[in-house]
């Protein structure tokens, strides 16, 4: 039983490390459901309201500054609706890589939301393109929580945190 255990980690580690970049692992994981918006193309949107779709241990290591935590595993659509109240609003949610926040996006549009983005490459092509995350304390910091060993690769610019 241990051995098929191990093998069968072994095997999903190498399919993670196998894939050598955001765009194929986005192309695999995600169905493009929301559309994606690029770090780029953030220069050019005024008035973004940013939802963080990591959990409260990543947040809390770094986020964008401004963007609202929202979670993912215990997301509830009620905390977003409370806060952003207008539904023309333009959205940018963003987790590590950009998986989980297309799921927080689809619930958002679901929920009647008509500019929801989903930021390619989230927090980790956000730093590794120059921009400028904030900790709990709100203080400009290079660290960045790396969700865990296989998806730090994709980080590479800033300091990796894998708990906190």
């Amino acid at each position: 039983m241990r051995f098929y255990l191990f093998t069968i980690v072994f095997f999903f580690s190498l399919m993670v490390s196998a894939q050598s970049s955001i765009p194929q692992v986005l192309k695999k994981m995600n169905n493009q459901s929301v559309p994606y918006i690029k770090v780029e193309d953030l220069k050019n949107k005024n008035n973004l309201v940013f939802l963080d779709a990591r959990e409260p241990k990543e947040f809390n290591v770094s986020h964008i500054k401004s963007a609202i935590a929202v979670g993912f595993d215990h997301f509830k659509i009620q905390n977003v609706t409370s806060t952003v109240k207008d539904k023309n609003a333009t959205i940018v949610v963003y987790c590590s890589i950009g998986v989980r926040s297309e799921k927080i996006g689809e619930k958002l549009l679901k929920s009647g939301y008509k500019n929801v983005y989903n930021l390619y490459g989230g927090i980790f092509e956000y730093k590794n393109t120059g921009g400028k995350v904030v900790n709990n304390q709100n203080k400009q910091t290079d660290s960045v929580h790396a969700f865990n060993k296989e998806w730090s690769v994709y980080l590479t610019k800033g300091v990796k945190v894998y708990e906190n």
